[in-house]
């Protein structure tokens, strides 16, 4: 959708009762900069892991398509920067630019995350990975020293390993003041059984670590560890370049949803883990993939423990099966065959009674100790939230009251200035104002997207996150009043 012919929006501002924050904004690291600065900080492993993780897209915009299809590579952007709008061109990749022209874009206070940075995690090699992402953090953190009252970058937080994940919780924020953290996850594993001599095949044998169900680590010292600085994760992973999202040949196909597949894996793992029961004080959130999704997964688990639940499971137990019903209606109704089948397995129509697969739990859903309806509030409404672009139309359904129990799911304002798909970094205000124009949400939800849901994400975590920041006393003022979360019948 395009803003134009709408309010500017410096007006649609002017018109609201309350602040702007952007929950995900965005700056471009210019690599021949950043990169000499990541060498003074952290040295040359530093600085060469760093381009070489952007080389990887250089490489496969270099191959034919060809090479590509045989190598299942997939196509990546190009022309993925703003070229005819050099103004934002030069916003981006400047953070003192954007502080000044923020009044511009119609937001008071916008977190922003990194570009280059979003691959950083993925980098394989232990030694590289955690050089590249200390010296980034240094020099964003330099890059946006004294722009605080309106800006803030988010630092970056490997997940490899839990205790890499907390050395650098502890570095950015205790050494560098950061307030938010770029966490990774759906990392790739290399299969053990996977041999070595072919990178291809090495690169697609792999299974993707969603941290908080079936890993190879325990990520609770990690959740422990952010309660106590305050900080709250944030995921900003990518789906592309996996699975299903491999066209060598075309980009748009890789993209669409993969930020949505992304979140959906790792908010599936932690709320199955019992992490928002283990750690009810700690708010995550999702970005860049909308909340459509979210919505849908909400109901896909309630209706899902409907079914599964050791409760639910009762009723299917194999066991339980009148097996002298059965034969009495196969004899009625069925055929020979059927007859003479059951008879053979002594009435039993399933192989084998016992095969569970081994697990010594058959409850997939335990780990979160649901025994009443409240609990889905408590374990999923209230700690999660998701960031979206402010031209999806299915940002809607986080207001929708069609939602299990008529939930209200935390959206959050996200502009994604600084990457293509914002064309003019003054159309995404408008854009999501159009839901309000359009009659599809009131102002209030309009409030909570653009403002209250960012200020309980951040400030529920940090009630000193906005201190001394543009929206200090609207953020203190929202904070005294806890999001109105429904009662289910």
């Amino acid at each position: 959708m395009s803003a134009h012919g709408h309010p500017s929006p410096t007006q649609i501002r002017s018109s609201l009762d309350h602040p702007v924050i952007d929950g995900d904004g965005h700056w471009v690291e210019f690599d021949p900069v950043f990169a000499e600065r990541m060498r003074k900080v952290g040295g040359d492993l530093a600085a060469d892991g760093f381009l070489a993780a952007l080389k990887t897209t250089q490489d496969a915009l270099g191959m034919s398509l060809a090479e590509r299809r045989r190598r299942r590579i997939a196509q990546p952007a190009f022309w993925s920067r703003q070229a005819e709008n050099t103004l934002d061109r030069a916003t981006a990749m400047m953070p003192r630019l954007l502080y000044e022209r923020l009044p511009e874009l119609g937001t008071d206070f916008a977190i922003i995350y990194p570009t280059a940075g979003l691959r950083l995690p993925r980098i394989h090699d232990d030694a590289t990975r955690r050089a590249v992402i200390r010296a980034h953090n240094v020099v964003t953190a330099d890059a946006f020293r004294n722009l605080g009252d309106r800006l803030t970058p988010a630092a970056i937080i490997p997940m490899h390993t839990p205790e890499e994940a907390i050395a650098e919780l502890e570095y950015v924020t205790r050494e560098l003041g950061a307030k938010v953290g770029m966490f990774g996850s759906g990392m790739s594993r290399r299969l053990s059984t996977a041999t070595q001599s072919d990178p291809d095949a090495t690169r697609i044998a792999v299974w993707y670590d969603v941290l908080a169900l079936d890993s190879d680590h325990d990520y609770d010292p990690v959740w422990a560890k952010c309660a106590e600085l305050g900080i709250a994760p944030t995921f900003h992973s990518a789906g592309s370049n996996q699975g299903l999202r491999l066209s060598p040949s075309n980009f748009v196909y890789n993209h669409i949803g993969h930020f949505a597949a992304a979140g959906h894996a790792v908010c599936k793992a932690v709320f199955l883990g019992g992490v928002t029961r283990r750690f009810p004080e700690l708010r995550f959130a999702f970005l860049e993939g909308g909340v459509g999704w979210a919505s849908q997964l909400f109901g896909d688990l309630l209706e899902h423990w409907e079914r599964r639940s050791a409760r639910a499971l009762e009723r299917m137990d194999p066991r339980k099966l009148d097996r002298a019903l059965l034969m009495s209606l196969a004899e009625k109704y069925g055929d020979a065959d059927t007859v003479a089948a059951l008879e053979a397995r002594d009435g039993w129509p399933d192989h084998d009674v016992s095969l569970t697969g081994g697990v010594a739990d058959l409850d997939d859903f335990s780990a979160c100790k649901i025994t009443r309806k409240q609990d889905w509030i408590d374990l999923y409404v209230t700690p999660f939230y998701f960031g979206c672009e402010a031209d999806d139309r299915m940002n809607a359904t986080a207001f929708s009251p069609h939602n299990p129990f008529g939930a209200k799911l935390n959206a959050l304002y996200s502009s994604d200035i600084g990457h293509f798909d914002v064309i003019d970094m003054r159309d995404p205000l408008a854009e999501a104002h159009e839901l309000v124009e359009d009659g599809v949400i009131s102002a209030d939800n309009f409030r909570d997207f653009t403002f209250a849901n960012a200020v309980h994400l951040w400030g529920t975590q940090n009630p000193l996150f906005f201190e001394g920041t543009a929206v200090a006393k609207a953020a203190a003022e929202e904070l005294t009043r806890p999001p109105v979360r429904p009662t289910p019948r």
